[in-house]
């Protein structure tokens, strides 16, 4: 009979290549077991998997290679059916192990941990000898994830703080490492003030053109003031509740009833495919990348077409919003209104991307670089091709005010 357990997930994610030098110990000795919930809903399915009702599914889940949810829509969520959004999950081992490749933490280092949710990577980090600081927004998920650690053995060695964690723990900095694991839009200057210079900085990032995001592996810079790296793969997360858009209010039913008679018309030699693709393809975050503030909503019609909207927040000059009509067999129909004409943008983006040789996501970085004042704390956000001296368009930046609250403590 085939021994389903950490040992078994160890040896997986060896035969992948995915485990960092000296961690598979690490990943023998943690149970994932120990901090998955009693019901979670697999990443390829829609439906619950109870360990009460079925144990040997359940385990069987808890050691596959998978994202498993863990709750919906901040836990409003009831039944076993899938709800509307997902809202925390134990990402797949081989995406954490692959995040800790990138995050290259070592015995004794001090990390702060953005996101505790089930407690499983902060488990991690400390059977790796390092000092944790995790911050998890949701009273409820932070209440269970100390639970699972002081139950796995790791209760003393991590502590789980409630609270915003776009604002980091001042109180426990500086540190050695920052790991994110929610998918993050603006970085918050909090993450980069609270990092030792020479720190690495490691989070999904993305923007709106897409639900998915890719790996961002910083390096702080020797006077603190800013980070950079590369992108170092595709992947997906929950976003920061912070950061998070509400995509029901965008698309035809958001716009007036004349939106299209007072929109300008034009047409495309771009096909559906072309601009909208799937979650890991890295055509949706090029695009993001050239079309700052562009928030993508596609609209498929089932049969290889649909509506790609096309939204920008009102600056002071009024809101854009582009439809993109696609159907196979006519000529695609474009409309825009708006101060800025943003099917235009992104179609000078996918040429640009199609021009260089349709490069990967790894070809592209990031810097962000701290612009505080006495006022505000804010981060600018600057893309680059291949290195930080070949930059895109300046992104959008995170503002707060220059004081923060402190992040609470659970018991």
């Amino acid at each position: 009979m085939t021994v389903v357990g950490s040992d078994s997930l160890a040896a997986l994610l060896a035969d992948k290549s995915v485990l960092p030098d000296g961690w598979r110990p690490v990943f023998e000795r943690v149970a994932r077991e120990e901090f998955v919930p009693d019901r979670v809903w697999p990443e390829d399915g829609d439906v619950v998997v109870d360990r009460r009702r079925d144990p040997k599914a359940w385990r069987a889940a808890v050691y596959s290679d998978r994202a498993l949810v863990t709750q919906w829509d901040d836990g409003r969520h009831a039944g076993d059916g899938a709800g509307r959004l997902a809202t925390s999950s134990a990402s797949a081992p081989s995406t954490v192990a692959e995040m800790l490749f990138d995050l290259d933490a070592h015995p004794g280092m001090r990390v702060l941990e953005i996101g505790t949710g089930t407690g499983y990577s902060a488990a991690l980090l400390a059977a790796r000898g390092c000092e944790v600081v995790s911050v998890e927004i949701d009273p409820e998920l932070a209440e269970q994830a100390r639970a699972n650690l002081a139950r796995a053995g790791y209760g003393d060695a991590v502590r789980v703080l409630t609270g915003d964690g776009t604002l980091g723990h001042p109180g426990a900095g500086p540190y050695d490492r920052v790991q994110v694991t929610a998918g993050v839009r603006r970085i918050p200057a909090a993450w980069i003030e609270q990092a030792r210079p020479g720190a690495v900085i490691v989070m999904p990032w993305g923007t709106d053109h897409t639900t998915g995001d890719c790996s961002l592996r910083l390096v702080v810079d020797a006077d603190g003031r800013s980070a950079s790296g590369p992108f170092t793969m595709a992947t997906a997360f929950m976003k920061l509740r912070r950061q998070r858009p509400d995509r029901r209010h965008y698309g035809a039913a958001s716009l007036p009833s004349d939106w299209a008679e007072a929109a300008v018309a034009s047409t495309t030699s771009l096909g559906w495919n072309d601009v909208v693709a799937g979650p890991f393809d890295p055509v949706g975050f090029v695009l993001g990348l050239h079309v700052p503030d562009c928030l993508a909503q596609p609209a498929p019609d089932g049969h290889g077409g649909g509506t790609l909207w096309l939204h920008a927040a009102d600056t002071g000059h009024g809101h854009s919003t582009a439809a993109a009509g696609f159907a196979p067999g006519h000529t695609p129909n474009i409309l825009q209104s708006g101060p800025r004409r943003l099917w235009d943008e992104v179609e000078t983006a996918w040429c640009w991307w199609d021009g260089q040789g349709r490069p990967t996501v790894h070809d592209f970085g990031l810097t962000a670089t701290l612009t505080t004042t006495t006022d505000t704390a804010a981060v600018e956000q600057l893309a680059w091709y291949r290195d930080r001296n070949h930059p895109l368009a300046p992104l959008v930046h995170d503002v707060r005010p220059a004081s923060t609250a402190t992040v609470s403590t659970g018991a």
